[in-house]
């Protein structure tokens, strides 16, 4: 680890294929160990202006590009992150705080996110019109196609600093687009290597440009330039909301986050769950928008439910999150652990009772279990984020429905069910973007449409859906009359 810490010691801004040194660093420190880790690049509005106009050059080039040549730049980047799997979960690790084990995971679906692009890059198509299905429409032909949008503007968030990015990189590679990416301020160092790997699997000069620094400075420049035609964010509603409003006629994709929640039936088996929810709750510090935030159980299981769940949340191992046995690690940052630690006072003055957790060790907040808590508190109507979930009991399904839909958030839910009419209602019912049957909402495989309702965003990824958002539709249509 000493070793990687020296080769990212310094990093330069990925500008037009190259690395460009900054006119500004700023140190970026391990959430854990509060070292610091690397000096990353503050970039100046100067720089930013030259990565747009570097990805505006290149936009031609993409798009004109075969979709078989754009497929194999993908598989041969799939290649060098299976190669490097291993040191690109430690960078993980290393900048975010992100257990090993689970670093490993994010790279596995990293590398499945790009196969899923390099695939889809081969089947973007459109289709023919029936034109004489109208009077005056005989002698006519009539298809569509399927163009790339021009420069893709991605910003991302902390918490899976390779995969998120994957599934906006991804999908505008594989459509023929450019991007100009602005990675978290915590977790440049990833984008960076995956800026290096893209560079050594073919892709030209420009069709990648990554810039770190301030968000309000890069975010209000790529939101506002007349270049860019493609704003995909993931963050914030409040930030979200605010590119939407200044974005005017360009394309936006918001993921936004949420206060996910599952329904737990009175016929289910407990035993057969447990590991499942409290994975859910506090993988990676419950810091994942679709984190199990929520716990609705009929009251004929709740006491049961509870002891289970609480003895196995206490089991977990807390720890170095380079450390393969290391379940939960640090928390982003020490603003985020007291804001935690703030929600969590909340709730006991106001009558929630606290099973386990609520305490803390440097920037480690131990996962925490709330019992009886007000569905107007801040941990229950707004996202955690941290390792913080709530139990609470219910009588009716549709009661457990009524509290999962009380939110401003929509992302998704989950209903553990053995009845077949209770899971049909749940899922014409819950007011989300996606709904998991005898599953927690944190399930999500790559390709699936995945986006939210209400403040939790608007428009969809997963490759191919992303693939829709990032290119345009034309209509021709031949006279052969």
């Amino acid at each position: 680890m000493k070793e990687l810490v020296k080769e990212t010691l310094k990093k330069d801004l990925f500008i037009n294929g190259e690395w460009k040194t900054a006119n500004h660093y700023t140190p970026l420190y391990s959430p854990y160990s509060g070292e610091c880790i690397a000096e990353v690049p503050a970039a100046t509005l100067e720089e930013v202006e030259f990565a747009l106009q570097s990805a505006y050059e290149a936009r031609n080039i993409m798009a004109s590009m075969p979709s078989h040549q754009r497929a194999s730049i993908l598989e041969n980047l799939v290649k060098l992150l299976e190669e490097k799997a291993d040191e690109a979960a430690q960078i993980l690790a290393l900048e975010a705080a992100k257990p090993i084990t689970t670093a490993k995971a994010e790279i596995a679906r990293t590398i499945q996110t790009y196969k899923f692009a390099a695939e889809e890059a081969k089947r973007i198509h459109g289709e023919t019109i029936p034109v004489d299905a109208a009077p005056g429409g005989e002698g006519r032909m009539a298809y569509t196609v399927r163009e790339p949008i021009g420069v893709v503007a991605a910003i991302t968030p902390f918490n899976f600093p390779l995969n998120l990015v994957a599934h906006k990189v991804g999908p505008a590679i594989a459509s023929g687009n450019t991007v100009v990416l602005k990675p978290a301020q915590q977790t440049p160092l990833s984008a960076f290597f995956l800026a290096e790997l893209l560079q050594e699997a073919g892709l030209p000069a420009g069709a990648l440009n990554v810039v770190t620094g301030s968000g309000s400075l890069i975010g209000e420049k790529l939101v506002t330039d007349e270049r860019v035609q493609k704003i995909s964010f993931t963050g914030s509603p409040e930030v979200g909301i605010g590119i939407r409003n200044k974005a005017g006629l360009k394309r936006v994709t918001l993921e936004l986050g949420s206060n996910a929640a599952v329904i737990v039936d009175k016929d289910v088996d407990v035993d057969s769950i447990i590991a499942r929810c409290v994975s859910g709750a506090f993988a990676f510090q419950g810091q994942v928008c679709i984190s199990l935030q929520r716990i609705y159980v009929h009251e004929e299981l709740y006491s049961a439910f509870v002891e289970k769940f609480v003895a196995a949340t206490q089991k977990l191992v807390i720890g170095d999150p380079l450390v393969a046995s290391t379940d939960v690690s640090a928390l982003i940052s020490s603003k985020d652990v007291q804001r935690a630690l703030g929600w969590i006072e909340e709730a006991k003055q106001q009558g929630a009772k606290l099973a386990t957790g609520g305490q803390t060790k440097n920037n480690i907040l131990y996962p925490t279990v709330l019992l009886e808590v007000d569905p107007t508190l801040k941990v229950s109507c707004q996202e955690v984020f941290a390792p913080i979930v709530l139990i609470n009991k219910f009588s009716s399904v549709d009661e457990a429905i009524e509290l999962v839909n009380d939110s401003k958030y929509g992302l998704q839910a989950g209903i553990y069910t053995q009845n077949i009419y209770t899971a049909l209602k749940a899922t014409q019912q819950l007011h989300v973007g996606g709904v998991i049957v005898n599953d927690i909402p944190t399930f999500r495989l790559d390709h699936m449409p995945y986006g939210g309702v209400k403040e939790s965003g608007i428009g969809r990824e997963g490759v191919k859906y992303a693939i829709e958002e990032m290119t345009e539709q034309k209509l021709i249509v031949f006279n052969q009359n």
